[in-house]
């Protein structure tokens, strides 16, 4: 089973401020496969040979470089942290200190050195929503599947006492034993047994901020419906019985409810950035876009995950593009997105197909932008 890292908006806004001449990032593939981590651990310590000798060309001192990886290297020497992985790694390594998230997602192997992390592909990693997780529920029956934009569904555990869970739906209209109905009539019986439920499903799907596909008996999935606390809960679930499910059907068919979602959340995203560019408040224009973030003016960003344009934004957010990327430069789109959550907004990577006007950014504003000065 993959093991992942919580991964809070905090920690990307601490890893997005960071300023330090001697920042590492390191994004390396692993696997939960105890076979396979071998290799994952041998990339690491070649990762980190690389990132000591791209500090020292950028002007590092020798001995500075070598402290800078150190916590790397003893990472990869760290069993305990190795018996336990997921897809990939993130590592971030400054002045002797070391931050690293198993991730779920497959990352691209990468080594950047400079003033500050390389966030960028964590951040896309995170806002990049095509994965979901489905719930099958059953009176004797449930599980909680996941799957990713790259991976296929897998059982996730669920910390539930089975025989406490049997015991809500138990009825005692046989001379007073207890009974166990495949269907109980008692709403507060079936409510009970759908709030245990979901106090061990809660953590797993907060932690990852996946939309929620349900399953299951109906009289159990209106009941979990009633108790929900999860925002990202679907209205369409699956109308199949969880015994019938193989773990190729649960990818297959949540993913049709998964293109359904996204295909109704696409045309309202696009509804509503045509009414608010019509109303002088949405831009795909990368030079307004990248000011209007620098301002704490942009309200919601969608940006095309795949896209690395390399450069720098001046204070006001004029972007600088340049050809070829070096230590000063970074990828202006990803930056653009690490200024709209610092000043409270909301980021989406998606797909190029799913933008607008051939532009890597489109962004629906505060206010408009005559107000902005755009």
């Amino acid at each position: 089973m993959l093991t992942v890292d919580p991964l809070t908006p905090e920690d990307i806004n601490q890893l997005l401020d960071a300023r330090d001449p001697a920042s590492v990032t390191i994004y390396l593939e692993s696997s939960p496969v105890p076979a396979q981590q071998e290799g994952a651990r041998i990339a690491l310590r070649n990762a980190a040979g690389e990132a000591e000798k791209e500090l020292v060309a950028g002007g590092c001192a020798p001995k500075e470089a070598a402290a800078v990886v150190a916590p790397v290297r003893e990472l990869s020497e760290q069993l305990s942290f190795w018996e336990h992985q997921g897809a990939s790694i993130a590592l971030f390594a400054a002045a002797g200190e070391l931050r690293s998230f198993r991730m779920a997602s497959r990352l691209r192997p990468h080594v950047a050195t400079g003033d500050r992390f390389d966030v960028g592909a964590l951040l896309r990693a995170v806002t990049f929503r095509n994965g979901a997780h489905l719930l099958a529920v059953a009176a004797h029956d449930v599980k909680l599947y996941e799957l990713t934009a790259d991976r296929r569904a897998e059982e996730v555990h669920l910390d539930l006492d089975l025989d406490e869970l049997s015991a809500t739906l138990a009825v005692t209209d046989n001379h007073g034993q207890a009974d166990m109905r495949a269907a109980p009539s008692d709403r507060t019986q079936r409510e009970r047994f759908a709030g245990l439920v979901q106090r061990a499903v809660l953590p797993t799907v907060r932690r990852t901020g996946l939309p929620l596909v349900i399953t299951g008996a109906p009289d159990l999935v209106a009941a979990y419906r009633t108790v929900n606390e999860y925002d990202q809960l679907l209205e369409d679930g699956l109308d199949v019985h969880p015994s019938s499910l193989e773990v190729d059907d649960v990818d297959a068919r949540t993913r049709e409810v998964l293109d359904t979602h996204y295909s109704h959340e696409l045309a309202g995203w696009r509804e509503l950035f045509g009414t608010r560019r019509s109303a002088g408040r949405a831009t795909t224009d990368l030079t307004e876009v990248a000011k209007a973030a620098t301002m704490g003016a942009v309200e919601e960003l969608w940006f095309d995950m795949d896209v690395a344009q390399e450069g720098r934004l001046a204070e006001d957010g004029e972007p600088e593009l340049v050809d070829e990327g070096g230590p000063d430069t970074y990828n202006v789109v990803d930056e653009i997105a690490a200024r709209v959550l610092r000043a409270g907004g909301t980021v989406r990577a998606v797909r190029e197909k799913d933008l607008l006007d051939d532009s890597p950014v489109a962004a629906v504003l505060r206010f408009p932008k005559e107000s902005a000065g755009l």
